[in-house]
């Protein structure tokens, strides 16, 4: 089994995993350990693009048919009326 030091951790952070070890009757170190296999046990959410996830949610309500404006052409920036 690997070993792993974490330093800089914060007073009070210590101190709510000093009391939650004693409630649960267990050393600050097997609390650290329980804790990380419960964080890493479960697996990540699928990610989506934005887009993907709003489809998802719009698409049953159904689709929306837009009128959408004819464009211009592209003005020639180097052609002025002045």
């Amino acid at each position: 089994m690997a070993t792993m030091t974490i330093r800089k951790i914060d007073d009070q952070l210590k101190a709510r995993l000093r009391v939650q070890a004693a409630r649960h009757g267990r050393s600050m170190e097997d609390e650290a350990r329980d804790i990380l296999r419960t964080a890493l046990s479960t697996e990540p959410a699928q990610t989506t693009s934005l887009a993907e996830a709003i489809r998802k949610r719009i698409e049953p309500l159904g689709g929306v048919e837009l009128q959408l404006p004819e464009r211009e052409a592209i003005r020639d920036p180097f052609q002025s009326g002045l």
